[in-house]
């Protein structure tokens, strides 16, 4: 079982950019999908990027359409620490974001999400 714990959420203005960390604990970091999802009240939860190990030395990043160009997803395995750098935040980004970690490959259903963070909150002005 893989611990997670966001941060780097918060307030800003339509157009802004915010990062958020998650800081993962287990030993099988490095060979798990990593991913972020959100969720708007009343929504359901939703793929936003994943980052998953082709090789021990490639990884593959997989968006969501609505995100695509706007967020990139990294992980530094060393760290034990997957990132997602949000840019040009629009209000409909407005939401709870959270980390989870997956077995599979290259994964987007909730379902294959074993592990998950607590969420951090996203709230985008216009």
């Amino acid at each position: 079982q893989v611990q997670l714990v966001e941060s780097g959420g918060g307030l800003v203005q339509a157009g802004g950019s915010l990062r958020l960390t998650c800081a993962a604990s287990g030993r099988t970091f490095s060979s798990n999908t990593m991913g972020w999802f959100r969720q708007a009240p009343g929504k359901e939860r939703d793929f936003v990027a994943a980052i998953s190990r082709r090789n021990p030395f490639t990884y593959y990043a997989d968006y969501a359409d609505t995100v695509k160009d706007r967020f990139t997803i990294s992980r530094d395995n060393a760290k034990n620490t997957v990132y997602l750098e949000m840019n040009n935040l629009q209000p409909e980004d407005t939401a709870v974001y959270y980390c989870a970690s997956a077995a599979q490959f290259r994964s987007r259903a909730v379902a294959d999400f074993g592990s998950w963070g607590q969420g951090t909150q996203v709230t985008v002005s216009s």
